[in-house]
């Protein structure tokens, strides 16, 4: 039996899945299988598939795309490992990606385990460091602003996959809702400071479009995850007017760090920041002073 399950959905990926099937296949740990669910592709992304024999996948090929919620409800059913990695159909796992996390996840620091990455800008083709928060107490509490979780980054124990899957009325915030359920049911994140995975993006991911709905859906998590945790859904972030955001970022401060003890001050800072205007103009030091005082105020108080 492998130890492993990758679960690896793909819809039109000709151009990038051999690569990542072959970072997963020459892994440094072998005791795993790959689970390929080809979501009815209509490029040559299922040849791409056939192409690899390796006894260690199982290829589930649909000739309907019913789309990557329920591609990855279904792997995650035949998962047979104890443990379950997922990795997208056009990003690069690290040859030492899942032997570091399992060693991580076996020694029991982490019920779910992530990893900082490199970002690949698909236009420019520059490589760039993600910038990660590692702690849970960081990692949790920041979920209840945005998800600082790297999808294909993520490993845990196969039995937490099993209990929660993928909402399929949340469509364009399903990992961070996956994630903000596992937080609130009190599982332990952690990231691996190591850069264990490349992660591309694509213009389509920041086009005015996508974004729009992916904040509608965004702000719906947030509320849901405070309301799951007891705080008031009231104090997801939104733009205030300044004595309003005070009461209010103080307020989600102060509660995030009753519930998870150690919240470093520059997450705090970066709660607190949600509340406030990002660009820059004449009231930036004011902000950013008033950002500092509330973050200090947190972190030392808790």
């Amino acid at each position: 039996m492998p130890l492993i399950s990758v679960l690896m959905p793909a819809y039109n990926s000709e151009l990038y899945i051999a690569e990542a099937i072959k970072s997963i296949l020459n892994q440094s740990y072998q005791n795993i299988e790959l689970i390929i669910f080809d979501d009815g592709s209509s490029d040559k992304t299922r040849r791409v598939i056939e192409s690899f024999s390796d006894p260690r996948i199982i290829k589930i090929l649909s000739d309907q795309n019913y789309g990557v919620v329920r591609a990855r409800n279904e792997m995650i059913d035949k998962a047979r490992g104890q443990y379950i990695a997922l990795m997208d159909a056009d990003d690069i796992a690290d040859p030492s990606r899942l032997e570091k996390q399992l060693a991580s996840l076996e020694s029991g620091e982490s019920d779910l385990c992530g990893s900082a990455q490199w970002v690949l800008d698909e236009v420019t083709g520059q490589l760039k460091k993600s910038k990660d928060k590692f702690t849970d107490s960081d990692l949790r509490s920041l979920l209840s602003v945005y998800c600082g979780l790297c999808n294909s980054a993520m490993m845990g124990r196969a039995e937490i996959f099993k209990r929660f899957k993928y909402d399929t009325s949340i469509l364009t915030s399903e990992d961070y809702y996956l994630w903000v359920q596992m937080a609130a049911a009190g599982y332990r994140f952690l990231n691996l400071k190591e850069r264990l995975i490349t992660y591309r993006r694509y213009p389509a991911q920041t086009s005015s479009i996508h974004l729009d709905k992916f904040k509608l859906t965004t702000i719906e998590v947030q509320k849901k995850y405070l309301e799951l945790l007891g705080i008031s859904s009231e104090l997801y972030p939104h733009q205030l007017p300044w004595p309003k955001r005070v009461a209010a970022g103080a307020g989600l401060l102060r509660a995030l760090n009753k519930q998870f003890p150690g919240i470093s001050l520059q997450a705090n800072s970066e709660i607190y920041a949600r509340f406030q205007y990002r660009k820059n103009g004449l009231w930036t030091p004011f902000t950013r002073l008033e950002r500092l005082l509330l973050a200090l105020w947190a972190t030392l108080a808790s």
